[in-house]
């Protein structure tokens, strides 16, 4: 559905700046346009969900920003969120919705289900299972799930606590198992999942002092760290990053959270400092949100990210 959303969204005014509401969803083109783009989810302060598309053109453009759900969540509790999976509901009008959300000190598993792809989400459906306390203090979270072809190989875990990157080995959603830790990581200040394969994860992390790195977590073994850059990048409290409709390049936006202004780049494939980052401009938004998080397909059949 990502390429789906992200070309229903095109014919779009590119600079549109008011909140509005969801429409019917519409059919869309069967071809998507050329330049990559990001589907994005922001949560605000109240447990709300904005929906925006970040197109990567120069200067960079912007959908309307639309409401994605109102009240998911209870008023300043959010502290830390993932990616937001989705599939298509059964009967092909509309799609459900899972995302994990660290709620005070407990991390929870938010679901519910939306009627029609850019529609009002059913308050019946929304659900958040507890599945343990202990995570206040979390600074990033993800979920990677890695498929081949229709079956499921594994779904990790990710959460960076102090100066810890952790892994987990998730079943069912909600069952952690086979906790692995990774020390020597206290200068990470953000990071963004850019590659998933069978064998191991990638992420581009930011530290407080500027530097960017690409992280590769192997599911046996070391983390691979290789430097990309080494100043400019510690202004960003949040990176969301994509790749689908990118070929070989990542789309990325860096959010600084104390002015509200996004940054967005297009990176070629990572190979430390030759990797190529395009610096596409300033996105014509104001972001006032705690979280930011990639929407994206979570089925059996979606593409993999391959950032690096």
């Amino acid at each position: 559905m990502i390429r789906k959303r992200a070309a229903g969204l095109v014919g779009l005014a590119l600079a549109a700046g008011a909140l509005v509401q969801a429409e019917p969803a519409t059919a869309a083109p069967t071809e998507g346009p050329g330049f990559c783009q990001l589907s994005l989810g922001s949560t605000t302060s109240e447990g709300d969900l904005i929906l925006r598309t970040m197109y990567g053109v120069t200067p960079p453009g912007a959908s309307p920003s639309r409401w994605g759900g109102k009240d998911l969540l209870p008023d300043n509790q959010l502290r830390v969120a993932s990616g937001i999976g989705t599939q298509t509901n059964a009967d092909q009008t509309g799609e459900s919705r899972r995302q994990y959300v660290v709620l005070g000190s407990t991390l929870n598993l938010l679901t519910y289900t939306v009627n029609g792809f850019w529609g009002e989400v059913d308050p019946a459906t929304v659900k958040r299972t507890a599945i343990g306390g202990g995570w206040g203090d979390v600074r990033y979270l993800e979920s990677s799930r890695f498929n081949r072809g229709t079956t499921l190989v594994r779904q990790n875990m990710y959460a960076v606590l102090g100066d810890t990157i952790l892994r987990w080995n998730v079943v069912n959603g909600t069952s952690f198992a086979q906790k692995t830790t990774y020390a020597g990581f206290s200068a990470v200040k953000t990071m963004t999942l850019i590659s998933q394969t069978a064998t191991y994860d990638t992420f581009l992390a930011s530290t407080r002092l500027g530097a960017l790195y690409t992280i590769r977590i192997p599911l046996t073994g070391k983390p691979v760290v290789k430097v990309v850059r080494r100043s400019t990048w510690q202004g960003f409290e949040a990176l969301v990053a994509d790749g689908i409709t990118c070929g070989d390049n990542t789309i990325v936006v860096g959010v600084d959270k104390e002015t509200g202004t996004p940054y967005l780049y297009e990176f070629g494939h990572a190979n430390g400092t030759a990797t190529v980052i395009k610096a596409l401009g300033k996105v014509p938004r104001t972001f006032n949100e705690v979280a930011y998080s990639r929407i994206f397909d979570d089925n059996q059949e979606s593409a993999q990210l391959f950032g690096e």
